[in-house]
């Protein structure tokens, strides 16, 4: 089925780089933020479930 829509859909190869290019995009975003993030909001949000008597005053949005 995947061979028919590249042979009959003119232009296929236009859509085919098109998705890999977003895809590839997308990825290498998550990868820079995931990178970026702080040590200490990743162990923060590692003892969430842990901490459930205890009142933090922590900004995520302090990055």
């Amino acid at each position: 089925m995947f061979k028919q829509f590249t042979e009959n859909v003119s232009g296929a190869q236009a859509y085919l780089l098109f998705s890999l290019g977003i895809f590839l995009v997308f990825f290498l975003v998550v990868a820079v933020l995931l990178f970026r993030l702080r040590k200490q909001h990743v162990e923060h949000m590692r003892d969430l479930p842990l901490q459930d008597s205890q009142a933090e005053t922590f900004n995520p949005y302090n990055l």
